[in-house]
């Protein structure tokens, strides 16, 4: 799907401004991935629209984005709290996203975000906006980023997860079909996720987003943000992929898998798969 809108999924944990230094608090209004977001969206008047579904605890998730947002001097901030598929048909929502600059994914598990607002009346919406708007913002933080890919991952322990099936994949709401997400990448040791899920569809692209740190996707170019690494893992010079023929349980081995460490300002091109490096003496994003 070719889109115009822009997206920015981030590795989990990212800053909310709760420190209460006076040197964070600032580093967060000027540099965090929430302002980031605030500024993709059209700056402080922005519609931002919240969505805590895939956390166990909405309420509160709502309310800590709500105080994030409002440090950054954001006026227009509203959580929509769906909990059931029937919310996502309530025209309060179709009113919600269709005003929306932005739409925020909050963390926990990536599964209810997809059971219970995909093939929906606003996923429909937000699918239409992103590929006709080129100031449409949907970002989404660790389960939040996860279900922005078409080919989910949905579960697999990061210990056994380069064996045949330990990675368990779903579909996910296809705003991006050229990659696979995972998060919290670096904390979580998921290394063996991502290319156990590469090895499953080695025609797409995985990423690796450590906490606090995102990518702002846009006109097929992604730019790292945020103070962590984003890893990329290339499987199209794969020269040993057995797969499709092994059985479950079985330990696979890849070859020639390329991987590529970014950190932040640095520059991914998905369609040429290419690596643009931020000069030393450039300011981070």
């Amino acid at each position: 799907m070719a889109i115009k809108g822009i997206l920015i999924p981030i590795g989990g944990n990212e800053d909310k401004g709760k420190n209460d230094s006076e040197k964070h608090t600032l580093e967060f209004i000027d540099e965090g991935i929430l302002y980031h977001i605030k500024q993709q969206a059209g700056g402080q008047h922005a519609n931002i629209v919240v969505i805590p579904t895939a956390s166990s605890i909405p309420e509160e998730v709502g309310i800590n984005y709500l105080a994030a947002f409002s440090t950054l001097g954001c006026e227009n901030v509203t959580v929509l709290d769906i909990r059931k598929r029937e919310d996502s048909e309530q025209q309060n929502a179709i009113d919600l996203i269709t005003a929306a600059n932005c739409i925020m994914f909050s963390g926990g598990d990536q599964s209810k975000i997809t059971n219970k607002i995909g093939g929906t009346a606003i996923h429909h919406i937000m699918m239409e906006r992103l590929q006709n708007e080129d100031d449409f913002v949907i970002a989404g933080t660790s389960a939040g980023a996860m279900a922005m890919t078409n080919e989910m991952i949905a579960g697999g322990r990061a210990v056994d997860a380069f064996t045949k099936g330990a990675v368990t994949m779903y579909k996910g709401l296809g705003f991006l079909e050229e990659l696979i997400i995972d998060t919290h990448f670096i904390q979580r040791g998921r290394f063996g996720r991502v290319t156990g899920a590469i090895a499953k569809f080695p025609h797409l692209l995985g990423f690796g987003l450590a906490e606090d740190t995102g990518m702002i996707i846009k006109n097929g170019q992604c730019v790292v943000i945020g103070s962590g690494m984003v890893i990329v893992f290339d499987g199209n010079q794969i020269t040993h992929n057995k797969e499709d023929i092994l059985d479950i349980g079985t330990p696979m081995t890849i070859a020639n898998l390329t991987v590529h460490v970014l950190s932040n300002g640095d520059v991914f091109d998905i369609k040429h798969r290419a690596v643009s490096v931020l000069p030393l003496e450039a300011d981070f994003i």
